[in-house]
Order: C-alpha cells, then sequence, then structure tokens
C-alpha cells in the first residue's frame, strides 16, 4: 500500500529538499573520491563544468522573487503567490544544484586560492539557506508565525547568491571585474607598460638592466596572469605571483628551463594561436608580440628573479638616511655649490658649459618662474641699464619678495600636489574640504617647508583637506577609503614613493607590501582597520607603523589625533633625508624642467648626480627649511641661467641614459599662458569664475592687476585643455607637450576668441598708427622690436589704419608663436 499524501504541493517541496540534499552528499562523495587523484571520474568531470550554466538560475530567480515578495508584505494571499512560490521553488533547489556541481568543477579542475574559498563558502551557506526556505515555503498557509521565517530566508538566499554570483564573475573575469568601472577607480593608477628596448640586452646584464628586465617581466605576469594564477586563485596548480611558485611550476610541472626558451612550457603557451586549446591567457587579451619577446628574452637570459631580500632587491632602494658629502672646490664663475656639483658631473660626462642667456631670456625667464607674469618693456630696459655686477641677484630677491605675485603664482604648483581645488567631486557633497586659505597663508608668508608639513599631517580644520581627501558618495572599495587615500597621499607627496599598487595588493612595482600600506594608512584611522586584499576582507587587522620603522613607532592605542600628532613629528626630522630630498628634487623639476630624479614621485630611481640631490637637501633643512631661499640657490646658478635645452619628446628625458645638460625648454603653463593673455589682450575670466581673493584673506593683497589670475578661478575647458588636472588625484607633473585639444581650443575656443575680440578693439583705440602698434605689442609681448619682414607683414595686413578684427588676428598669430608659448 502506498502513501498519499494530504498535501501534495508541500510533498513536492520537501521531495525537492531531500534531493538536493542528496546531491550534496554525492558531490561530496565525489569530491572525496578525486580529492587524492587530482581529477576524478570523466563524469564527475562533465557535471562539474555544467556549474557556471547552472548557477545563473538561483541568481536570478531568487532575486526577482525576492522583488515580488516585497509587493506582497502587506497580503500573503496575494495573487503573486503561485509565481513567487515557483520562482522561490526552483531557485532554491537550484542554488544547492549549483552548489554540488560547484564543488565538483573545483575537485577535479584543479582550482584552488583564497578567492575561489570565499566563492565556495557563501554559495554552501546560500545552499543551506535555499534548503531551509524550501523547509518553511508551504508552512505560510498553516503557520503564519512561519511568514517572517520564510521571507528572512528568501531575501538572504537572495543576496547569498547574488554575493557568490559576483565572487564567480571575479574568478572568471578578474577580481576587479565590477569595479574597475567605477568613476573614482580612474584614480588607481595602472602598472608601468613596458619601458625595455630588448635589443639593449644583446650581451650580459647589468645589474641596473637585470633590475629593469625583472620589474618589466613582473609587470606583464601581473597584467595578464595574475587573474587565474595568484594567491586569490590557482588554476592548475600554477601561481606566478612569487618567484617559489613560478619556478615550482603547476601540475604539469616546471613551467621554465632557464636559458632555454624553447624548452620552456610557459613561452610555448604564450605563443600560441588564439583558438589554441592551450593557449595562455586562456581568457582576454592574448600578450602583444612586445610582451612575448620580452618574456622569451627574460628565460633565455637564464630567468633572473633576485630573492626578495632587502639587501637583493629587485628594486633600487635610495637610503633614508641624509649625507652631506663634500663640496668640490670652486673655480672662478662657479662659486654657487650647485654649479660646482654641475661641473663635476660635466667633467665625469665629458659635456661642456652652454653660453649664459643674455638680459632679455633670463629676465622673462625669472619673472615667469618665480611670480608666472611677463615682465614690462619698462621693466626690462630698467634691468639691461641696471649697471650692478650682481642685479640678476638682486632682481631674482625682488621677485621672491612680491609676496602676493609669488604666491599667487607658486599656489598652482601647490594646488596640484596637495589635490585642492575649487570645484569638483566632493565639494557639492561636503566630503571634501579646501586648504585654499591656509595654503596661500603659507605660500606668501613662506612659511617653513618642516611647518608646512606638521600642519597637513595633524592639521588644523583649515588645513585638513589634504589628510581627508575626497569622501566618494556611495560604497568605495577599499583602496580608495579616505585613510587609505591619506597614506598614498603622503607616501606620493612628501615621500615621493607609490603605495597605490600596495593598496590592494604586495605591489609588482615595488617592494612596498600589502601589510605595510594598511599600518600606514591604520594612523589616520579612528579604529583599527581591516586588511582587505584585491577588495577582500581577510579578517586581518591592520598594525599601526611609520614606513620606515626607523623613524619611530606609533602608539597603536591612542586616538587619531595623538597619532596624527606622533606621525607629524617623527615624519619631518632631519633623519627622513627620503622627504626633504623629495621636495628638494620637486622645486628642482619645477625650475629646470626635469628632476634630478625622474619620475619626481619614485624617489628610489636613481639619480643623475646622487651628490648635488644629497647636498642639498641637507643644506636645505641646515638652513631652516626655507623654499624661497631653495628656489633663490637654484635660480641665481651659472647652470640655471645657461641657455635651454630643446628635446624632441618627453621619452628622451626619461631615459635610461639620460645626461643632463641644462635646464630643459617647456612650454607655459595652463595660467602662465592664461595670465599672458590676459595682460596683452583682454581678461579671460571674469568675478564669477574666481574662486579665490586673496585681498578677502589678508587686507593688505590687494590686487595689482586688472584681472584676475589663473591660478585663483574655478577649472574649466579652456585651462583643461591647456593642462590643467582635475586635481582629484595628486598632479606633479604636466606635460609641456602640445595636444590637440589645445591646437582646437586656441583654433575655435570660445573664451580666446572673445577676449582676442575686446583685445583687437583695445589696442586700436590706444595705437591707431600700425607700425606703433606693432612695435609696442612686439615689445610687451616677446620684449624686443620686430624685424623689418616681421613689420612688413604687420604694416602689409593692417594697411594704413587697423582694425580691430585686423589686430585680433595678429594677436591671435602672437600668442601662438613658439617664441611666446615658450620659456627659453
Amino acid at each position: 500500500m502506498f502513501y498519499k499524501p494530504q498535501n501534495k504541493s508541500l510533498f513536492r517541496v520537501k521531495a525537492l529538499a531531500i534531493s538536493a540534499s542528496l546531491l550534496v552528499l554525492v558531490s561530496s562523495s565525489a569530491l572525496a573520491q578525486s580529492g587524492d587523484e587530482g581529477t576524478g571520474f570523466w563524469l564527475w568531470q562533465l557535471l562539474g563544468r555544467l556549474h557556471p550554466l547552472v548557477v545563473h538560475f538561483p541568481i536570478s530567480l531568487l532575486i526577482v522573487a525576492g522583488l515580488l515578495e516585497l509587493l506582497t508584505l502587506k497580503d500573503f494571499k496575494h495573487p503573486l503567490r503561485p509565481g513567487i512560490r515557483m520562482l522561490a521553488v526552483t531557485g532554491a533547489v537550484s542554488a544547492v544544484v549549483a552548489a554540488a556541481l560547484g564543488l565538483l568543477f573545483a575537485s577535479n579542475e584543479g582550482v584552488t586560492g583564497s578567492l575561489l574559498d570565499l566563492h565556495q563558502w557563501i554559495g554552501i551557506i546560500s545552499a543551506g539557506l535555499g534548503l531551509a526556505l524550501l523547509f518553511f515555503l508551504g508552512k505560510g498557509k498553516k503557520r503564519p508565525k512561519s511568514i517572517p521565517v520564510y521571507r528572512s530566508l528568501l531575501f538572504l538566499s537572495g543576496i547569498g547568491v547574488g554575493v557568490a554570483g559576483h565572487f564567480g564573475a571575479s574568478l572568471t573575469h578578474g577580481e576587479d571585474f565590477l569595479t574597475e568601472v567605477l568613476p573614482w577607480q580612474e584614480e588607481s593608477e595602472a602598472p608601468e607598460s613596458l619601458t625595455i628596448d630588448v635589443a639593449v640586452f644583446a650581451s650580459a646584464l647589468s645589474p641596473e638592466q637585470e633590475i629593469q628586465l625583472v620589474t618589466n617581466v613582473r609587470s606583464v605576469l601581473a597584467h595578464n596572469c595574475y587573474k587565474c594564477h595568484s594567491g586569490a586563485k590557482i588554476e592548475g596548480e600554477l601561481r606566478l605571483d612569487e618567484k617559489e611558485f613560478v619556478f615550482a611550476g603547476g601540475e604539469s610541472g616546471p613551467i621554465l628551463v632557464p636559458g632555454n626558451p624553447r624548452e620552456s612550457e610557459l613561452i610555448r603557451r604564450i605563443s600560441l594561436g588564439k583558438n589554441h586549446d592551450d593557449v595562455m591567457p586562456s581568457k582576454g587579451k592574448l600578450l602583444s608580440k612586445e610582451e612575448i619577446q620580452l618574456l622569451r628574452l627574460w628565460v633565455e637570459k637564464g630567468a633572473p628573479w633576485p630573492d626578495g631580500v632587502a639587501q637583493q632587491s629587485v628594486y633600487r632602494v635610495a637610503a633614508l638616511a641624509p649625507r652631506k658629502p663634500d663640496l668640490p672646490p670652486a673655480k672662478p664663475g662657479l662659486e654657487n655649490p650647485i654649479d660646482r656639483w654641475v661641473d663635476r658631473y660635466f667633467q665625469e660626462n665629458e659635456l661642456a658649459w652652454s653660453e649664459t642667456v643674455d638680459d632679455r631670456t633670463y629676465l622673462r625667464r625669472i619673472y615667469l618662474d618665480i611670480i608666472g607674469l611677463l615682465p614690462s618693456p619698462e621693466e626690462l630696459t630698467a634691468f639691461e641699464s641696471d649697471p650692478n655686477p650682481e642685479k640678476r641677484d638682486i632682481w631674482l630677491q625682488k621677485l621672491l619678495d612680491r609676496k602676493d605675485d609669488f604666491a599667487q603664482h607658486w599656489l598652482t604648483f601647490w594646488n596640484d600636489l596637495l589635490r585642492n581645488d575649487y570645484t569638483g567631486t566632493g565639494y557639492i557633497t561636503k566630503g571634501r574640504f579646501a586648504i585654499t586659505d591656509w595654503l596661500y597663508t603659507s605660500i606668501r608668508d613662506n612659511k617653513p617647508y618642516e611647518q608646512l608639513v606638521k600642519e597637513l599631517l595633524n592639521p588644523s580644520p583649515k588645513s585638513k583637506g589634504f589628510i581627508e581627501g575626497i569622501r566618494w558618495r556611495g560604497t568605495v572599495n577599499a583602496s580608495q577609503r579616505v585613510e587609505m587615500q591619506a597614506a598614498q597621499n603622503v607616501g606620493q607627496v612628501i615621500l615621493g614613493l607609490n603605495l597605490k599598487c600596495a593598496s590592494c595588493h604586495d605591489s609588482f612595482i615595488s617592494d612596498w607590501k600589502l601589510e605595510q600600506s594598511y599600518a600606514f594608512a591604520n594612523i589616520f584611522a579612528d579604529s583599527t582597520l581591516e586588511v582587505s586584499r584585491c577588495e577582500t576582507p581577510t579578517g586581518e587587522m591592520a598594525k599601526t607603523k611609520i614606513l620606515w620603522e626607523e623613524l619611530g613607532e606609533i602608539d597603536s592605542l591612542a586616538t587619531k589625533a595623538e597619532k596624527l600628532k606622533q606621525l607629524a613629528e617623527q615624519l619631518v626630522q632631519p633623519a627622513n633625508g627620503r622627504m626633504y630630498r623629495t621636495v628638494v628634487n620637486r622645486i628642482w623639476k619645477q625650475l629646470m624642467g626635469r628632476g634630478i630624479v625622474e619620475p619626481v614621485d619614485e624617489m628610489d630611481n636613481q639619480p643623475w648626480s646622487e651628490d648635488l640631490l644629497d647636498w642639498l637637501a641637507v643644506d636645505f633643512v641646515e638652513n631652516g627649511y626655507d623654499l624661497k631661499r631653495l628656489i633663490f640657490q637654484i635660480a641665481s646658478s651659472k647652470i640655471y641661467q645657461s641657455q635651454s635645452i630643446a628635446v624632441a619628446s618627453p621619452e628622451m628625458l626619461m631615459a635610461a641614459d639620460f645626461k643632463f645638460q641644462g635646464l630643459v625648454r617647456r612650454r607655459l603653463t595652463a595660467e602662465q599662458f592664461s595670465d599672458a593673455v590676459s595682460q596683452l589682450s583682454a581678461p579671460l575670466f571674469d568675478s564669477a569664475e574666481v574662486k579665490f581673493r586673496p585681498y578677502e584673506l589678508i587686507p593688505e593683497a590687494k590686487p595689482s592687476l586688472p584681472f584676475a589670475r589663473a591660478a585663483v578661478v574655478a577649472n574649466n575647458a579652456f585651462l583643461t585643455s591647456l593642462g590643467r588636472p582635475n586635481r582629484e588625484i595628486v598632479s606633479t607633473s604636466r606635460d609641456s607637450q602640445a595636444s590637440l585639444l589645445q591646437a582646437l581650443e586656441l583654433s575655435n575656443g570660445e573664451r580666446l576668441n572673445q577676449s582676442l575680440t575686446k583685445g583687437g578693439k583695445n589696442w586700436t583705440e590706444s595705437y591707431p598708427d600700425a607700425e606703433q602698434l606693432t612695435r609696442e605689442l612686439y615689445a610687451r609681448a616677446l620684449l624686443r622690436a620686430p624685424n623689418e619682414k616681421e613689420l612688413a607683414v604687420a604694416k602689409q595686413a593692417f594697411g594704413e589704419r587697423p582694425e580691430p578684427s585686423e589686430v585680433q588676428d595678429f594677436l591671435w598669430a602672437v600668442f601662438l608663436l613658439p617664441e611666446f608659448q615658450m620659456i627659453y
């Protein structure tokens, strides 16, 4: 006699639950059988590979069921109930089946890793919630008290399968699959692209070349291989994120035969065609020809990969402690310490000094570099006629003493560096704090750099915006929380190092580790941070340490305010040579066009003159951290006053074999160009665009110009086209090369056209005579008289009496001259 159920619907649900449970037991049994063998019975492998197909059912069905359930909160007997029931049953059973097949898949495909473990356990928990959901599904009609339990299980299981699905997508497409498209992800710096010309490695590798080669190899592996072969996910028992794992190989054995690319499985796999079964990477883009060539070269050279201990780091690590080498002896005309070091460098590299520039070139150069404005013809006349042999130093000091002009010009440099702006992300939602009042006063008063940094690190309400960073709207990734922003920004700006990679995982472009970044970020936190590796919480709580422990300890139990005070005191001490080399290098680049170390944010790189950099840094500390004195020291040197060097492309400045020869010829910045146009034509910006008025902060700082300086206006399309950054990230360099966007703006931009229209009218009213107008315009724009050809062209264009439209075109032509746009 067969049992006849009274509630057929409930019976079917329970039967499905029992069947699903049996499937889990079967898969667990198969998992146990295949665990020791690496791969199991072919049927288990086949069923496991159905996991990606089946897993989409519970994700969609349970989420839709949960959304529909929200519509029935007031009426459990809603007409939607049968549909919700069907979706919930199918989704719950699918979740259990997907979990079972996932276990089979993981066990038979040789996939392991922390990310897989997280995905697996969330999936199992979701399956368990699904089974509980099936149990309570049929109780709602008879037991109303069970309805809240059923609904909670429905919502939790829907959330669970959604989260599990996210981590599944991360396994398949990479850990940043979802987050990489978010707007703030633009702040994350991608690893450096290939910088190696493989042709230079025809002979034996020097230690420096070996470091460069291995650095690029690690970058290629990180770009292309870590999604499947790192600690987060390990396919085929192969990891490529650490040396010991690379040389150990995977389930098929070693992947490298050092010195023999032809016998190396790694090289074979990456060289296969895209449709080949064995090609690697099997997902996403294949490696480029250059990347394959690089890896082949690396193997051919014996696959060097120095051990990761500090003494044998694959990366150059600059000394932290200050060092003041003995100055070379002075020579006639080379009394300035900078020139004495440069002279030694020239001798060692068989380079010759270039000629000193004339008064006109020097005056224009220091005006633009010190106060950001063009000198007037009257000032040039006075300078040229000054008989004092020390006149260059005297005029340089006069410019440094023009406090407000100096501050408004250098405000641009510090705004870029401290990512301070007037508009943009965060200001609307009050998730960002401007530091302009504090910063302007600090520049104007020439606040000692040591004190300036202290006030940034242990801030007042007026200076807190730097370490507070940007509080993004909504949920952001762990590497962009404000504490980590503070760590990254302090590291980059004050210490010249990149912590952005190490904020997500151990860096592959330096030796900095994830734990070190979190320990540093913890100083800026109100409570202890949990370490997240590649956006996945690890359960490990961060320590609290300065990046260089020899600078001192931070009390991990102290309040945030006390930790910041300790950091400020310890980081600025003279023993931190790193900090003072960094600022000296930045000021040197601002005036000379190329840093002693490049890039300026990578201070572990080799300087072209280590002695000059170290000497300047210690001298800066010994003389009161005086930024204006440092600027004077550089701008009064013979090398600053020498002929500028033209560089064909910016890449030449970054080349490994770069040789310093003098000041690099560079283009006016967006602000310098804008101010020059406003000086000569008509103001580019109206009062509504001015976001900071110095004379409102400091009464004696009354405007000396009849126009708003570009440094104090909100960013706009014109300034952006000329290279002003949005300052949502730290900007320590601007591209001096002309761009297509700049060409379009200068050719067709409405803002410049309006200035030219007004300027044309103003010039014709003041100078109705064509020759007089031409001579005056050349004198004010270029500090010289027009030559005969230029004068003839102007007369031909103007006729007997210039018209405003003709002068407008003439102004435009002058503004586009390289002689106007460049600092020579």
